[in-house]
This record gives structure tokens, sequence and C-alpha cells, in this order.
């Protein structure tokens, strides 16, 4: 199997939800890896060991140079865009962490995408759907206010940025999963490029000391591979919309991680925040039926 479409056809291997779960799960895992690391390197430079390593993970299979180089001129942007985007949207999410609580920034990210799955639904199903998701993710995050506008700032930032890259990660997997993780990982190389002066020298410090830098490693394995590889599994099969929604899911999944890894118990309004999530999931319904692979092997134009 070439591995222009070995992706594609691994995509098609399990259902669009599994690729999703796979991203959920590491979308937390990743960043406790991270906070862990703030006290020694510092956030922006936790921020480019994610970017650096993630880059330097794809760069052998997934060959950016090669991609930008054949691309097409309005490809060319569009993996700036989405490399700006990565490389921006990481920081400001560390350094929103950095000063906020985790509810707070993971509230006002996921306000940000409830507009891209409006945007896309059209139908009574589902909006009864995303209103059972929000406000099962209401009950499970405890939204408190902040003093703090420098947390707010990139909390706000992150979440702006989190849609961007909703948007512009959809679009580069129109050409299914293969091509998309292709051009994800030039968009990696292109945000480790946008990444090196804002957080090269808080990194360096990082450099004599081999279990910083192997934490370094797997912050950007599971914070910028495993789970953007999953989501584009899961985006060249599925409507931006129904991956807006899917979203919904994260706060579930974080609240299920804390049982498992944790011990972390939940009180009965978490439980109840979780099952309406995924209730909400459960009955949203998909706006288009799903393209055969030989319609999303074709190319980006």
């Amino acid at each position: 199997m070439s591995q222009s479409t070995m992706f594609t056809k691994v995509s098609y291997s399990a259902p669009p939800q599994v690729w999703f779960g796979v991203s959920a799960v590491f979308h937390y895992l990743g960043p406790s890896f991270a906070v862990l690391l703030f006290p020694a390197v510092g956030v922006p430079g936790v921020a480019w060991m994610r970017i650096a390593s993630a880059a330097a993970i794809f760069a052998p299979w997934t060959k950016p140079w090669r991609t930008v180089r054949e691309a097409a001129p309005r490809t060319r942007l569009l993996l700036v865009g989405l490399g700006a985007c990565l490389a921006v949207m990481n920081t400001s999410f560390y350094l929103a962490l950095d000063r906020l609580p985790m509810s707070l920034v993971a509230a006002m990210e996921f306000v940000g995408t409830i507009g891209v799955a409006l945007y896309g639904l059209r139908s009574t199903r589902n909006f009864a759907a995303l209103a059972t998701a929000v406000f099962g993710v209401f009950l499970l995050i405890d939204v408190k206010w902040s003093s703090d506008p420098l947390g707010l700032f990139w909390a706000f930032l992150n979440g702006a940025l989190f849609v961007g890259y909703i948007v512009l990660g959809h679009k580069i997997s129109e050409g299914g999963a293969s091509g998309g993780i292709e051009r994800l990982g030039a968009a990696m190389a292109i945000a480790f490029l946008f990444i090196i002066p804002i957080g090269f020298v808080q990194a360096v410090k990082a450099f004599g000391a081999a279990e910083l830098v192997l934490a370094g490693v797997a912050v950007g394995a599971c914070s910028s591979v495993i789970p953007y590889v999953c989501d584009q599994l899961a985006m060249s099969r599925l409507p931006r919309a129904s991956f807006a929604v899917m979203l919904a899911l994260l706060p579930a999944t974080a609240t299920l991680i804390g049982i498992i890894v944790l011990a972390q118990i939940p009180s009965a309004r978490d439980v109840i925040g979780v099952l309406l999530v995924m209730f909400g999931v459960a009955i949203h319904k998909r706006a288009g039926p799903e393209a055969p692979i030989s319609e999303v092997e074709s190319p980006l134009t």
C-alpha cells in the first residue's frame, strides 16, 4: 500500500468517532505533561519543544519540503495560515493555562466551536443535539470569571485560533486523510519556523537534561502528533459542523481520564453532564452522505 493512500484507507478501517475518541484522550494527556514542564522550561519553551518535536516526528514520513514544493499557490497559502495558527494557538493555550484554571480555558475554547457547529447545522434534530451537548458541558465545567485580563486575553486568543484550526484543518483534509496528513506535516514544519523566535531561548535550558528533552518529545507526540493525525482521520470523513459538535465530548473525556488516571470521583452533576454530552452527540445526524474512498483521494487544488 503506497503512503499516498495508506492513511485514507486507514481512516475507513474504523468509524470516524473512534479516531475522534483517540484524539480526545490525548487532547488532555498532552497538556498534563506540558504543565509539569512549565517550572523547568518556561511556558514559551514548552510550546517550542512541543512544536519542534512534532515537526521532527512528522518530517521523515510526510516530507514537508516536497509537499510545499509541489503545492499550488493557494495550497501554500493555506499551509502557511495553518502553520501560523498552530504556532500561536499552542503558545497562547499554554500561556492561558499558566494563569487561569483549566475549566475556564476549556470553556472559552469550546464556545468558539459552537459557532462552527451552528454554521453547518440545518435541522431541528441537530440544533437539539447541539443544545443538549452544550448544556452538558455547562454542567461539567464550573465556569468562573477571572480578574486576570492578560490570562483572559490568551484564553480568548486560543479559543479564536482553535476555530481557525478546525476550519483550516478540515480544509486540508478535503483530499482524503493521506493528503491531509502530508499537508499537516508541512504546516507543522511552517509552525516550527514561526515558533523559533518565541521560545527557543527558554527551551535551550532543557537541552542539558535528557529527561527534560524526552518529556518535551512526549509533549509533542501526545499533543501535536497523535491527536492531530487522528483529527485528520476523522475530519476527512465528517462534515465540519459534525466534527465541531463532537468537540463537546472533550469535557466528558477529561472527566473519564480524571476517574481512571487521577482517581477523581465525579459528582452527580458531573455524571449528568457526561450523559447529556454523550446523548447530544449520539442523536446528532450528519448533514450529508459519506464520500467513498475514490472521491476523497482527489488532490487538493
